[in-house]
């Protein structure tokens, strides 16, 4: 009896203590926000003579591996990329080099932000082991920042480049081959850093290289350089702008899109809206009648033509020093007919022309078969303009506020090339108050010089919303705006051709100068806002991205105390 009771004290005893156990269990202490620490390396970090093709990183906790295809910057760049083991959690780091290292080299290799901590991913930043195959370690620096020509915002992970000016360097060295020196902006401010280089004579060069190869491909990549070589040691902060080329005319085999189009593919951003290529269609000898355009948002010109029997076309393309001719198979296909849509639907703003795309260039137009009348049922005058190349028809008339407009295109008021036209059309618009709307007044100070471009953005800056031409006045109105958040461009029209061209790298030409006001402003409905802009203060990478910072600090601010 007593020995029972005293196994039911204990058990009870037992279950207490578990039960305490569980409320008073450890939580696991402070959050770890220690990043990994290197404790040994074989070779020795900064180690020189080298001459091995293994390297050993061990660390003091578990580690993992992360986006090295990104962050691992390699400097001097290596033909065959190193294998790097282990993928998975360990606690070091193997480098196998498989290619066969310069003599009396330095070699940086730049983990970025890649090597982390296994449990909460506190990152080792911007870890380097260096190395060299001399009798010593190269010690020299360059600093310097990126912009983008024409874009507001710089792109991230671009790679900047020196390439060492000697007996063997051409300017097509960038096409073909390695840097000498490397280093990458990854994804933080746009400044670019290089170290351990060696005394020389270089060529500087930024590249968003889409590839990943460390050389230039015009077609993808965007290109920043400077036209004179630099020479290191330098105490200067240099200034690297990206653009991306306007390739040369290049066409490939065209397409049959349908019984009565072709498509003829070309290369880069041609602006043949200005200088279309000579476009020569032929049935044996007999040339037949085309008409050109520009098939939307792709890099294809539209061929039109009459249909016809026969089993292939020639068709011929000049441009300047570019000839190119093409046999085109053709098969029975379905034609292309008219349709027409509108692009505005409901509301007409002040600021917009009304706009009508055709499926089928347009030829003729009876401007007695269109009607524009106002609420009252009164006659409204207009004018149009088709852009052919576009296929674009635009009307215009004088807007009046908070009025009702009725357009209505009578059959035959519109003809296409293959003489199809339309029937009735009929489209119901309406327009706002003034008190919608804004208005902005830019006072622009120091003008280096005229003509200039003069764009009001969205804060992104990749959309125009609204432009003027200016060859020597200061102030320009922007009257009847849409309420929004604006940003300014500025393009100095240096060739006067009323558009930005961007530059080349083997003419060395950079690309027209472009101003960028440094922050953006907006304006509300039945305001006039009034805008003094320097464009000797120059928009700067460190500026942007102190402001993204800021709005970010007080975003995160509203949340919380949400």
């Amino acid at each position: 009896m007593l020995k029972n009771t005293f196994k039911y004290i204990l058990f009870i005893i037992l279950i207490s203590v578990v039960s305490c156990a569980k409320r008073g269990s450890i939580t696991g202490g402070l959050k770890d926000t220690l990043a990994p620490v290197l404790i040994s390396s074989y070779p020795k970090n900064y180690t020189t003579g080298f001459k091995g093709n293994e390297i050993t990183l061990t660390f003091d906790e578990y580690i993992k591996l992360k986006n090295t295809n990104k962050q691992l910057i390699i400097s001097p760049p290596l033909k065959y990329e190193p294998l790097i083991t282990p993928q998975g959690v360990s606690k070091f780091i193997k480098i196998e080099i498989r290619d066969t290292l310069k003599p009396n080299t330095t070699y940086s290799f730049n983990f970025g932000q890649s090597i982390t901590d296994n449990n909460e991913g506190n990152p080792l930043n911007q870890f380097k082991y260096v190395f060299s195959t001399g009798s010593h370690i190269d010690s020299l620096k360059l600093k310097g920042v990126i912009r983008d020509s024409y874009e507001k915002h710089v792109d991230n992970f671009v790679s900047v480049m020196l390439y060492e000016v000697n007996e063997t360097f051409k300017d097509s060295t960038i096409y073909k081959e390695l840097p000498r020196y490397i280093t990458n902006t990854l994804d933080s401010l746009r400044s670019f850093e290089f170290e351990n280089l060696k005394e020389g004579k270089y060529l500087l060069v930024a590249l968003k290289d889409k590839g990943s190869n460390n050389r230039f491909n015009p077609k993808d990549d965007k290109i920043g350089f400077l036209k004179n070589y630099i020479t290191v040691p330098s105490d200067t902060i240099y200034e690297l702008e990206l653009f991306k080329e306007t390739l040369p005319t290049k066409t490939f085999k065209p397409i049959q899109a349908s019984g009565n189009r072709l498509l003829l593919p070309y290369e880069g951003k041609q602006n043949y809206k200005a200088s279309a290529p000579k476009i020569v269609l032929k049935n044996n000898s007999q040339v037949l009648e085309t008409v050109i355009t520009q098939f939307p948002k792709k890099d294809s010109l539209q061929i039109w033509y009459k249909p016809i029997k026969t089993d292939s076309l020639s068709l011929e393309v000049e441009k300047d020093q570019y000839k190119k001719k093409y046999t085109v198979k053709v098969k029975d296909q379905k034609k292309d007919t008219l349709n027409i849509t509108a692009v505005q639907n409901g509301t007409l703003n002040f600021r917009d022309r009304f706009t009508l795309e055709t499926a089928t260039p347009l030829v003729k137009f009876d401007k007695s078969k269109i009607k524009l009348t106002n609420k009252d049922s009164t006659a409204v005058d207009f004018t149009t303009e088709y852009d052919v190349f576009d296929q674009k028809l635009y009307v215009d008339f004088k807007k009046e506020p908070l009025e009702k407009y009725n357009f209505t295109f009578l059959p035959g008021a519109l003809t296409d090339f293959f003489e199809k036209s339309n029937d009735t059309l009929s489209y119901k618009l309406s327009t706002k108050d003034l008190s919608d709307y804004g208005n902005i007044i830019l006072n622009l100070k120091n003008v280096k010089r005229f003509p200039i471009i003069v764009e009001l953005t969205n804060k992104k800056g990749d959309v125009v919303l609204a432009s003027d031409y200016s060859e020597g006045k200061t102030t320009l109105e922007f009257n009847l705006v849409l309420p929004e958040v604006f940003t300014v461009r500025i393009i100095y029209d240096d060739n006067k051709n009323k558009k930005y061209d961007s530059g080349s790298y083997l003419d060395k030409r950079y690309s027209e100068e472009v101003f960028y006001n440094q922050e953006e402003f907006d304006v509300r409905a039945n305001w006039d806002r009034v805008e003094t802009i320097d464009l000797s203060i120059p928009f700067s990478p460190e500026v942007e991205k102190k402001t993204d910072d800021k709005k970010k600090k007080q975003a995160e601010k509203k949340r919380k105390a949400f």
